[in-house]
């Protein structure tokens, strides 16, 4: 088990690696940090001091190896766009973040195991059809016409919700449905497959020719082996969230990680943006590395 996450912990770094070098390399290349500081109106002379001043003239490899050995040390930098500290910045949206995607993880196994143990069930029948029909529109529907129209049902012409902010748990209800809708898709038709093989297994042939029927024989016997596919996905799912949420957070006007992402890229804030990149990439990789391990225990023949 040391060995496989061992393995898996030196993937996982590899590729934090390669993303922070392929980011910062493409935002700079392709972006004039100077430009960026100074603003659009500057004159090139006032350019050309800040790029001395920064430091921006220099080699953009030693640029590099300075910003990643100052993130190893707890420094992230200054945003340019709102004149403070980047790790500041993080501090104060990430909780928002965290907790709206927390919530629509939530959401999305709240619906999608029950439909999915629903339709595995009762397969190729009227129950089937509805249920991977829910999984169909909730993939179709996206994210921003899904959330107005939430906010218009049910925060104007009936006042049940605030319209927007993050003040209270309240707050994040109807931005947890919209987040949490979209995810529903690939755990319901996972959980609805895994469970139709558990259920023609020969295991559960040998539970029922012993006494085991209906939801006893689901939850005790077929689910525990069903479920085993859904903790990556939902793993990847909960990754997801934390880089996936902008378009969510701009419409409910939640300050998380996700609406300081937007204003940074309109504001060619690079700092903010490759911090950003890097946590929503790191925080990926995380849960991915989590969810390897959590079934190679689950599962011991997945660590050979």
């Amino acid at each position: 088990m040391l060995k496989f996450i061992a393995g898996r912990l030196l993937v996982s770094l590899a590729v934090a690696f390669t993303i922070s070098l392929v980011t910062f390399f493409l935002l700079n290349i392709f972006t004039d940090p100077a430009q960026a500081v100074a603003g659009e109106e500057a004159l090139f002379e006032e350019i050309e001091q800040i790029r001395v001043q920064y430091g921006f003239d220099r080699p953009i490899f030693i640029r590099y190896i300075e910003w990643l050995g100052g993130i190893f040390q707890g420094d992230f930098g200054v945003s340019y766009y709102w004149n403070k500290p980047v790790g500041t910045l993080l501090l104060d949206r990430a909780p928002q973040t965290i907790t709206l995607a927390l919530m629509s993880v939530t959401v999305t196994i709240i619906v999608a195991i029950p439909l999915g143990i629903l339709a595995a069930l009762n397969p190729n029948t009227i129950l089937d059809r509805i249920a991977l029909s829910i999984a169909v529109s909730a993939q179709a529907i996206p994210n921003f016409w899904f959330g107005l129209i939430l906010i218009i049902i049910f925060a104007v012409t009936f006042p049940i919700f605030p319209v927007s902010g993050d003040k209270t748990y309240y707050h994040f209800i109807l931005p947890s449905i919209v987040l949490g809708t979209s995810s529903v898709p690939p755990v319901m038709r996972l959980m609805r497959t895994g469970l139709l093989d558990v259920i023609n297994s020969d295991y559960i042939r040998t539970a029922r020719s012993i006494g085991f029927y209906g939801w006893k024989l689901v939850i005790k016997h077929a689910l525990r082996n069903a479920i085993l596919p859904i903790v990556s996905v939902i793993a990847v799912q909960l990754g997801h969230k934390f880089g996936g949420s902008l378009i969510t957070e701009s419409i409910f006007a939640i300050n998380g990680l996700g609406r300081l992402a937007l204003l940074s890229i309109l504001g060619a804030d690079i700092p903010t943006v490759q911090i950003l990149i890097l946590v929503f990439a790191i925080t990926f990789i995380i849960f991915n590395l989590l969810s390897d391990i959590l079934n190679a225990y689950l599962d011991p023949r997945l660590r050979s």
